[in-house]
């Protein structure tokens, strides 16, 4: 039918085109498949203490916001326990 050009050309796109696909898809990658603002920029992020002092200071600061929090919880449940106690008692 085709004779050896025919051949030599199909055996060409059998092995140029996976090859263009990985070149287009493999090129220019930051631009193309890049989401802005991904990862957080370095003063956003939280910097882990090794120094004796860092760390003491940061247990410090943990545990002042776990009371903090704490005291605010119990807070909203006293109020919500104690405004209830004198309605429908009749």
């Amino acid at each position: 039918m085709g004779g050896p050009n025919l051949e030599v050309f199909k055996f060409g796109m059998y092995i140029m085109f996976p090859i263009a696909i990985m070149y287009y898809y493999g090129t220019n990658l930051d631009k193309r498949f890049s989401v802005p603002d991904f990862w957080p920029k370095p003063e956003q992020t939280h910097r882990i203490p090794f120094e004796r002092e860092e760390i003491k200071s940061e247990l410090e600061r943990l545990r002042e916001r776990r009371l903090f929090l704490r005291e605010k919880r119990l807070g909203e449940n006293q109020g919500k326990s104690g405004g209830g106690s004198g309605e429908g008692s009749s």
